[in-house]
């Protein structure tokens, strides 16, 4: 008996107790789902993560002044760094090159404003952020109402602004019309010209708290107290970074006229921080999914041991019949270990299935679009349907390959 046959013989077996055989491998079937459907369910949601994540900077890295607080320690004076300037900014954003990539160029003016618009004024905790055109769309905000700042308001300094959804219900309530109207801050009045979407608490600045006016303004109402520039350049594909990073750094040090071999004078730091602890909660999820199915897989894999010692001593006489015929132990076991093998692996197959649409429909159910395939955890979860069935399937083929055929064929 070759091993081609002995796969025959295994399915013929099946065929023969198949309300059993499928009885087993729905057992299998339900641990992969598990499996698979967790994971499948996670993988979706690492998916839709790192979209939003890309829309709030985990693509990109930002330049700004570095920090002269400890400059003296232990009694060694250590070079003070002056910070970076609205001008030095401007004039990286005219020369660094990098296509495509976007660059947005900010700094708070203060977090402790007070808005008034018409007899209505906020209480004195709101964040007035000068920036430019490009801060809106790398930080991964949407105007609900109105429009972004253009190049000219940026670059001639109106006096524009865009609100955010928590200020626009202090200052006008349940009103919609707000495009064009006034508000005012620190004795100067603005046009709102947008209405950003709101954002929620997701991000560590309150967007949803904060008034956006045209960085060149920002830097006016500062009365030369000097504001702290921040540059955030976001790079669409992600294996660009290095070479985005390098090239500024490059820009960066010639218009610092930083010295060849002296320390950077600016401090350039990659926005992942967020993307990393995501990528820390999604992998402890995949760990908690993997170890839900680990344990459905053992109840399994009990069960279908159990199963095939039932088979073994059903089959007894069978054996007997083989090994008389000059069937070697070696063979006898192949038949039970592939019988095992088999019923797992169309048990894994009916659980991959449903673990797929499962998953995905898990994902539907929080809002995450698209069809996620994940081709690695189907090959795992078939790789694990062999492995449950080799290690179940093993000690009862072992016991039916000691059986002793002058006591098997007289075995009733």
């Amino acid at each position: 008996m070759n091993f081609i046959e002995n796969i025959r013989e295994g399915l013929r077996s099946i065929q023969a107790n198949m309300l059993r055989s499928v009885l087993t491998a729905l057992i299998v079937a339900i641990g992969i789902t598990s499996l698979v459907g967790i994971l499948t369910a996670i993988d979706g949601i690492e998916h839709s993560v790192n979209e939003s994540l890309s829309s709030l900077g985990a693509n990109s890295f930002d330049i700004y002044s570095k920090n002269n607080r400890n400059a003296a320690q232990e009694g060694v004076k250590e070079k003070v760094y002056p910070p970076l300037l609205l001008n030095d900014a401007q004039k990286f954003i005219n020369q660094f090159a990098v296509q495509p990539s976007m660059v947005s160029l900010s700094a708070s003016l203060t977090i402790v404003a007070e808005i008034k618009h018409g007899s209505k004024k906020t209480n004195p905790r709101v964040n007035v952020m000068g920036a430019n055109e490009e801060f809106i769309p790398i930080k991964g905000l949407n105007i609900e109402n109105g429009r972004n700042f253009s190049p000219f308001e940026i670059q001639n300094g109106a006096h524009v602004a865009i609100i955010g959804h928590e200020l626009y219900k202090t200052l006008y309530g349940q009103s919609k019309d707000i495009l064009n109207t006034v508000v005012s801050f620190k004795g100067m009045q603005f046009r709102v010209i947008g209405k950003l979407l709101e954002k929620g608490s997701l991000s560590d600045n309150n967007f949803d708290n904060m008034m956006i006016i045209p960085v060149i303004v920002a830097n006016q109402l500062a009365a030369g107290a000097g504001l702290r520039y921040r540059l955030n350049i976001a790079v669409p594909d992600p294996n660009q970074m290095d070479y985005a990073m390098g090239e500024a750094t490059g820009v960066m040090r010639k218009i610092r006229h930083d010295e060849v071999g002296e320390d950077d004078s600016f401090e350039i730091k990659k926005s992942e921080s967020l993307a990393e602890e995501m990528k820390s909660i999604t992998n402890g999820l995949r760990i908690g999914g993997f170890g839900v199915g680990f344990i459905t897989l053992l109840g399994a894999s009990i069960a279908l041991m159990n199963i095939m010692l039932v088979s073994v001593t059903e089959r007894t006489r069978e054996v007997g019949v083989r090994k008389a015929l000059g069937a070697t132990p070696l063979r006898i076991r192949q038949q039970f270990v592939i019988e095992a093998i088999v019923v797992c692996l169309l048990g894994g197959i009916g659980g991959v299935i449903l673990g797929i649409l499962i998953g995905n429909v898990i994902s539907k159910a929080i809002g995450i679009d698209g069809l996620v395939v994940p081709w690695f955890w189907m090959l795992m979860g078939m790789i694990v349907c062999v492995v449950v069935g080799l290690i179940s399937g093993y000690y009862p083929a072992q016991k039916a390959s000691k059986l002793d055929p002058i006591e098997s064929l007289r075995f009733e």
